[in-house]
């Protein structure tokens, strides 16, 4: 047979195989307009029933439609409608929205209780973190540059006086932008990228993380211990915790993510390391997630409302108002009758 005729029989055979098809892919055509256009609540139960058989009918056709080397048209369209199907039969029901609601409602604190001893540990080395830069500092105050890096100390220097600190911790608010915009971004992404950091250094059997929740602890250890030498010590813990309770719980957050990782490295059990990570790795990044976004909240207490509560009473109770509701919803939000169960540790 010459070239034009094998070309016209390909051509039959692809209008005969069109024709005897082609109202099957309309009408999953119809159904997934319509999910696209208004969820799967928009089809009724036999039309839901008829989508995944329609999906299937598709994928036949393209498999068809590949050995008998069709137009390609036709495959393209073939291949786009399978794809447009295969995410509406096998992808997620609800929108981005709902989910990021379902997550921050019970995803989150769940997953949360689930790390609480390695949460635990995270505070324990932040405590003891503290606890030497304070020793540290209050021994010799030399040593505040060298823990405290300089553009995180600023003006608030070892011999700068009881007012030269006191007038740090009181400035006034420095309006909207300057507040909201500018200070509350920056805190926002300098404090997202330690968080992070503390995270995903967990694959290095979370000697790092380690060494960041000590550091952080020094840091805010010697930060106290500076304005303790001029009796300013009520003054900085308002000052700190006013912001501090929400970015401190953040990055213990981000830490215990990280002893998660390292946990399942080190200690894999019965699974494989790489099962043990796929399995736990997901839940230890969506806490972290979880956590970038109370650093949000955290850089908008910092870069504003610090300011707007100008007395350390009033940055007491708010720091304790902060407290009381993050234990609330990290203990009883999204609670069920599995809860314990699934929270076992390890």
């Amino acid at each position: 047979m010459n070239e034009s005729g094998r070309r016209g029989e390909i051509l039959l055979r692809s209008a005969q195989f069109r024709r005897r098809r082609e109202e099957g892919w309309k009408r999953l055509e119809i159904l997934l307009e319509r999910m696209e256009s208004g969820g799967a609540a928009s089809l009724s139960a036999d039309e839901a029933q008829k989508l995944p058989l329609l999906y299937l009918g598709a994928l036949s056709s393209l498999s068809v439609a590949r050995n008998i080397a069709l137009d390609r048209d036709l495959l393209l369209y073939l291949e786009d409608l399978s794809l447009r199907a295969y995410l509406a039969v096998y992808g997620p029901r609800a929108t981005a929205m709902e989910m990021a609601g379902e997550f921050f409602r019970a995803g989150f604190p769940r997953a949360v209780r689930g790390m609480r001893w390695h949460l635990a540990a995270a505070l324990a080395l932040f405590l003891a973190g503290t606890a030497a830069g304070y020793a540290l500092v209050r021994h010799d105050p030399a040593h505040y540059s060298t823990i405290i890096p300089a553009e995180l100390a600023g003006e608030r220097l070892p011999g700068a006086g009881g007012e030269e600190l006191r007038r740090h911790l009181f400035t006034p608010w420095p309006g909207f932008v300057n507040a909201f915009v500018v200070f509350a971004n920056s805190l926002f992404r300098h404090n997202a990228v330690i968080g992070v950091l503390g995270f995903g250094l967990g694959f290095m059997l979370g000697l790092p993380t380690m060494f960041l929740m000590i550091y952080n602890g020094m840091i805010v250890g010697a930060f106290v211990a500076l304005h303790a030498e001029y009796g300013l010590t009520a003054d900085v813990v308002g000052w700190l915790a006013i912001h501090g309770v929400t970015e401190t719980t953040a990055i213990l957050l981000c830490g215990a993510s990280g002893f998660v990782l390292a946990e399942k490295i080190v200690f894999p059990g019965r699974l494989s390391r790489l099962e043990n990570l796929a399995r736990h790795g997901r839940t230890a990044a969506g806490v972290t997630a979880g956590a970038v976004g109370l650093l949000f909240v955290a850089g908008l207490i910092e870069g504003g409302f610090r300011q707007l509560i100008n007395d350390t009473p009033g940055r007491y109770a708010f720091a304790l108002m902060t407290a009381a509701l993050w234990l609330y919803y990290f203990a009883r939000i999204g609670r069920g009758p599995d809860d314990d169960l699934d929270n076992r540790p390890g």
